[in-house]
């Protein structure tokens, strides 16, 4: 009876370990400041936190700033979008465990009255270089961020090196630029997900889309723990495989705003 009793113990610990083997552990997680502003994190994390009763820290900021975080260990985990950097932050050996979570694509908006008559254009590359050759004013974010990133490509696809007045940088976030651009009306990019939510706060219209180089994937990545010790390694992948569950997955799959999907999964 009592060898029963151990045994009838120990089943019960080993059942309940999965719902508390994080309990008081706080994740430390970097990503972009899209996945906030759209507000996406308001609804995926509470349920990750709820089932490993723990605490995500978010720190929201752009994807060369989130991998910078990863690189120097101040992070477990990066949630980012730009995969030349997101591929060189594994291959740099920071960086483990990448998975494909979700995507949508970037957009080029701008006002309704449309200065540099963008609208039309058969190509992003077209419609960046009427912007250029009209001096209309474009807000850029430049921040590192993976729209930073995906801007400068196009702007290079485009043959076209932005300067002079016309040309803005920011430095700040996806909403802040879209509220930047909105006042001075002119031309910005985003990702579509920020500008749905953002829809009734501004004015400017998508005037570019659907070309193949605005598609727009994100990934995430645990902090390698073998040059990182102190990191939480465990939790890290924890998050990751949560985010690329089924739960996970439905939940970013059904999250809207304005009737509209946000982003999508694969």
């Amino acid at each position: 009876m009592y060898l029963c009793r151990i045994v009838v113990s120990l089943l019960l610990a080993v059942t309940l370990v999965p719902s508390f083997a994080f309990a008081g552990e706080r994740l430390r997680l970097a990503t972009t400041t899209s996945t906030e502003n759209s507000g996406l994190l308001a609804e995926l994390i509470p349920p990750f936190e709820k089932a490993n009763d723990c605490k995500v820290d978010v720190i929201a900021v752009g994807t060369g700033k989130a991998i910078k975080l990863g690189e120097a260990g101040d992070v477990d985990v990066v949630m980012v979008h730009a995969r030349k950097k997101e591929d060189a932050f594994v291959a740099g050996g920071f960086g483990v465990n990448r998975k494909d979570v979700m995507y949508n694509d970037f957009v080029l908006i701008g006002p309704t009255i449309d200065p540099a008559g963008v609208l039309g254009s058969a190509s992003v590359g077209e419609a960046l270089t009427k912007i250029a050759s009209e001096k209309a004013t474009f807000v850029s974010r430049g921040d590192d961020s993976g729209t930073h990133s995906k801007e400068k490509s196009l702007w290079q696809g485009a043959g076209v090196e932005p300067s002079g007045d016309w040309y803005l940088e920011a430095g700040r976030g996806m909403g802040e630029v879209i509220n930047m651009a909105t006042e001075r009306q002119g031309y910005t990019l985003t990702d579509r997900g920020t500008y749905i939510a953002f829809t009734g706060k501004t004015d400017l219209q998508v005037v570019s889309e659907g070309d193949k180089n605005l598609f727009n994937p994100y990934g995430v990545i645990a902090v390698n723990p073998a040059l990182h010790s102190h990191v939480d390694h465990a939790l890290a992948n924890a998050f990751i495989d949560y985010l690329v569950s089924r739960e996970g997955q439905e939940i970013i799959a059904g999250f809207t705003k304005n009737g509209q999907n946000l982003f999508f999964t694969y």
